[in-house]
């Protein structure tokens, strides 16, 4: 792989100190990266590049025809502004992310590639840099010189993030690795870079109104940690330039409406603390969001003034009109100024100087280039994916069908309703999906039950392999139909297309319909009672990775014609596929064990109790000074429940010589839920890095899968509530730990934020009005209740909830009455349970088990384990109905301060807060299904 970052060192920058930048017109003309309609030149782009002196355009799939339409657009453009006394060519911009995201689409002259996680899943960087330098010799050939890209983004939060497989996935190491593999790539077919989209794109919440711009709510901190790690490694690097996103931001020290509008973002942390010198690029600022709220000629000036470079705006002319003037504007009033624009101009003319000059731009290799090209990145091509497509599982052996199947065998292909790719020879015309209920002849007698034209081929090539009958029909928001049931009953073998399932819920139900239908219908004259299933997910991997009830998942990444055809070749068996899920799902997927094994003993309490002590001591004197530990107030009777619900096991690495304990472990097996649940791993500061965490872990997984009725494990117990699962206080320590769990085959991607939190100064507090005026209309009786003779409807009422300990810290304080009561909300009209919370003093039974309690300076209740009834309506309403009772109740005991022991940080956290609740500890609550974890060696 080639090392170098310029593209074209042979190429000269002009000079600044040229008298023609005098002209501050022209010099404001770099300043706009503009687009424009239709796939030839029009007037209007005319206009801006003659009147206007417009330097840089970003063209997108509705310019672009073909390879040779587009050299001719892309030259006639250079020579209207070689002609127009341009002194530089224009910077010519395009999106070609390959996968789904390809704006130039030419079935013969320009290959297709996996999309950025399609490559992260091939596990080569070298892969990534051949494909990217391919990418970049066909963009050039055409007369491309800077491609959007690479995209930076790392997925923090896999769950409803629209960015996908577009990102290279969830650990930004790896997306810096591949990150920096495709910029040199580019680099070296002579194109220039834009990284996007800073600060991320990784984690964002969106708002309901095309009005609201998505929102990024992680701390600059959390930011640094993880989701900044790409973009500083590609700055390091040399990437060209950047593309600042247009989402908010909200977290503790920065509040940002528009982030490309924001000098806080732009010009203080991308260029100050990140150190980035090169040309940035302002998200459109046609954006309803922006416009509507801002105005393009006042988002104009503040996206200057916030430090970009170049400000995009993709379509209108009127609108482009409209910031050129406000630019204007914006310089002859003062509120731009001249040092400014002098400033973005060089640097917009440096990353000119790195891939064009009048010679490259009016001469374009064009067809004939492409024609050398084509034989070797077809080649590339087909490697690509055959390197990339992977087999997550195949638990019952299904691969390849003709394994299970004989030719005369039928199968069915489901697969939803998705539109084509840009990408995708089907997005250009083909017929229009059959009738419900018409036959095409596919193969061998094999028959389309239902038109998708996406999938259509997909099915043919099927047949066209296995030389049988393959069934088509797809499935929409409206889930298994009676026809889709008579299908599957009529097949032998079944399988299911889904496309980010995690966005598209139906998918997901649709899936484990299916399954179960397979499930309960044996096929006539075979061994096997479960109908054979294979699920393949054409998008996110994420849909079904961690869900081992799909016991066959195949992932393409893309669903273009040359992904689903590689997905041909290994169903049918031609290719064996090597591919690994990206990011942390790889560590999940294929840990490694280290070889180094301690003996690990059953915990004693006689001879344990009080090396465990010294041990909880020691671990809780090494954490931060400023930092309350999770282990404050701890003692070996914490992690001793003695319940009768509970089925408790403990494991230790010792010193049999001293008696020291080297690491302790404990667990517990929750008979209402069928948890397995791994509390605690504790291993003696100075001995860490020795394996014995991974000895207790093994052996404790291997015990809790002895329990025969185990369904799930998880990471972090309620019950003792000393670790909610991986704590996350500490930003640094969270990552080492994901990566630990990760190596032992958990996966924290798809974990759930919990947290605990505590109100203090009781005798000052009061409650907040707004939730002391909705308690008032709200049609519900609040009540305080004690003892057994409640139990029946209030535990009636508790099974509704699956959350591992909930059912026994009730049962516990239903017990105990002289120290513990449950509120609970009931509807007036009927007198049905609502909703419930629990309340512990310090002195109860089980309140050892929550070691917060134990404050020397202030007396501590707790508020524990809120239920609420799936068929209540105003659920933030009720929790906090239920809460301030409770706060009311524990202040009439005189108490100093309330815990909540467990709260969803991502549900409540901003109405708890307002009660004046803060947050006391922060955890990621990890959980999968038995079937996931093998008894490790």
């Amino acid at each position: 792989m080639s090392s170098s970052l310029t593209p074209s060192s042979s190429l000269t920058p002009v000079s600044m100190e040229s008298p023609v930048w005098d002209d501050m017109d022209r010099a404001m003309g770099q300043m706009f990266i503009m687009g424009f309609e239709g796939t030839e030149v029009t007037p209007q782009i005319t206009n801006l590049i003659e009147k206007h002196h417009l330097g840089t355009i970003l063209l997108t799939a509705k310019n672009l025809k073909t390879a040779e339409q587009t050299t001719k657009l892309i030259l006639d453009l250079q020579t209207i502004a070689h002609d127009a006394g341009h002194p530089v060519p224009l910077a010519i911009g395009l999106d070609q992310e390959n996968g789904g995201v390809n704006s130039l689409f030419d079935e013969t002259y320009i290959r297709q590639f996996p999309s950025a996680m399609g490559v992260a899943a091939t596990g080569s960087t070298e892969m990534a840099y051949d494909i990217a330098k391919a990418t970049g010799q066909e963009l050039g050939a055409v007369g491309i010189n800077w491609i959007m890209g690479p995209c930076l983004d790392v997925l923090t939060n896999v769950k409803n993030q629209p960015l996908g497989v577009r990102s290279m996935g969830d650990d930004p190491e790896e997306v810096s690795k591949f990150a920096v593999a495709f910029m040199k790539g580019y680099n070296d077919a002579g194109l220039a870079t834009c990284g996007k989209h800073f600060p991320s794109y990784g984690n964002l919440e969106f708002l309901s109104s095309s009005l609201d711009v998505p929102v990024i709510t992680d701390s600059l901190e959390q930011l640094s940690l993880s989701a900044l790690v790409p973009f500083r490694n590609a700055i390091s690097h040399g990437v060209n330039g950047m593309m600042v996103g247009g989402c908010a931001m909200s977290s503790a020290g920065v509040n940002v409406m528009h982030a490309c509008l924001s000098e806080q973002v732009v010009d203080r942390l991308l260029r100050d603390d990140l150190g980035f010198q090169g040309v940035v690029m302002s998200e459109c600022l046609e954006m309803e969001a922006l416009s509507q709220n801002i105005g393009v000629g006042g988002g104009t000036v503040m996206a200057v003034n916030a430090g970009c470079d170049l400000v995009l705006l993709c379509r209108l002319f009127s609108v482009q009109q409209e910031a050129i003037k406000y630019l204007k504007l914006g310089y002859e009033d003062g509120a731009i100024s001249g040092y400014r624009i002098r400033k973005s101009l060089k640097r917009v003319l440096d990353l000119k100087a790195t891939c064009t000059n009048w010679e490259k731009a009016l001469n374009p290799p064009g067809i004939s280039s492409l024609s050398t090209l084509r034989p070797s990145h077809t080649k590339l091509s087909a490697d690509a994916y055959n390197a990339s497509i992977t087999v997550v599982r195949d638990k019952e052996r299904l691969l390849p069908l003709s394994n299970i199947l004989d030719s005369d065998e039928e199968i069915l292909l489901l697969t939803p309703l998705v539109k084509p790719l840009p990408a995708s020879a089907l997005s250009k015309g083909l017929a229009p999906a059959s009738v419900m209920g018409s036959t095409t002849p596919w193969g061998k007698g094999v028959s389309l039950m239902s038109g998708e034209n996406v999938f259509r081929e997909l099915g043919r090539s099927l047949a066209r392999k296995r030389k049988g009958r393959v069934l088509h029909t797809s499935y929409t928001a409206h889930g298994v139909r009676p026809s889709h049931e008579k299908l599957i009953n009529r097949s032998s073998a079944i399988i299911i297309v889904t496309a980010d399932a995690n966005r598209n819920l139906y998918q997901n139900g649709f899936t484990k319909h299916a399954a179960m239908i397979c499930k309960s219908h044996a096929m006539q004259g075979a061994e096997r009672q479960e109908k054979p299933m294979v699920v393949v997910s054409v998008s996110s991997p994420y849909d079904f990775a961690l869900d081992t009830t799909v016991g066959t998942y195949i992932c393409t990444y893309d669903f273009t014609e040359t992904a689903l055809q590689t997905l041909v070749e290994v169903l049918i068996g031609d290719l064996a596929p090597t591919g690994g899920l990206p990011g942390t799902l790889s560590q999940n997927q294929s840990h490694q064990h280290t070889k180094q094994h301690w003996l690990v003993e059953a915990f004693d309490e006689d001879r344990d109790t009080k090396p465990l002590d010294d041990l909880l001591q020691t671990i809780e004197q090494e954490g931060p000074v400023n930092q309350r530990s999770e282990l404050f107030g701890c003692s070996s009777s914490t992690f001793l429940l003695h319940n009768g619900g509970i089925d408790e096991a403990h494991f230790v690495v010792r010193n049999s010589s001293t008696g020291s304990l080297l690491g302790f472990c404990c667990t517990y097996f929750f008979k209402s839920t069928a948890t397995g649940v791994i509390g605690a791993i504790l291993v003696d500061p100075d001995r860490r890095k020795l394996s014995i965490g991974h000895s207790l872990h093994s052996r404790s997984i291997r015990n809790l899968l002895h329990q025969g009725s185990v369904k799930r494990f998880q990471l972090g117990s309620k019950l003792p509530g000393v670790f909610l699962g991986i704590p996350t206080n500490n930003n640094v320590e969270r990552k080492r730990l994901r990566r630990w769990f990760g190596s032992m085959g958990w996966n924290a991607a798809l974990s759930r934020p919990v947290s605990s939190m505590i109100l203090k100064d009781l005798s000052t507090w009061s409650a907040p009005e707004k939730v002391s005026r909705s308690m008032k209309h709200a049609k519900v009786e609040f009540e305080l209740v004690h003892g057994r003779q409640y139990a029946e409807s209030i535990m009636e009422h508790v099974k509704t909830s699956s959350r591992q300990g909930v059912m026994e810290v009730y049962q516990l304080a239903l017990a105990d009455q002289s120290s513990c009561g449950v509120i609970r909300a009931k509807k007036l009209q009927d007198g049905r349970v609502l909703g419930t919370v629990v309340l512990c003093s310090p002195g109860a039974s089980w309140a050892e088990a929550l070691p917060a309690l134990k404050d020397t300076n202030n007396i501590t209740w707790a508020i524990s384990s809120p239920v609420i009834s799936p068929s209540a309506g105003e659920y933030s309403t009720l929790l906090q109905g239920l809460i301030l009772l409770g706060i009311r109740q524990v202040k009439e005991q005189q108490a100093d301060a309330v815990l909540l022991d467990c709260v969803d940080s991502d549900g409540e956290f901003a109405g708890l807060s307002a009660m004046g609740f803060t947050v006391l500890h922060n955890f990621e609550e990890v959980s999968c299904d038995a079937d996931s974890m093998s008894v490790p060696a």
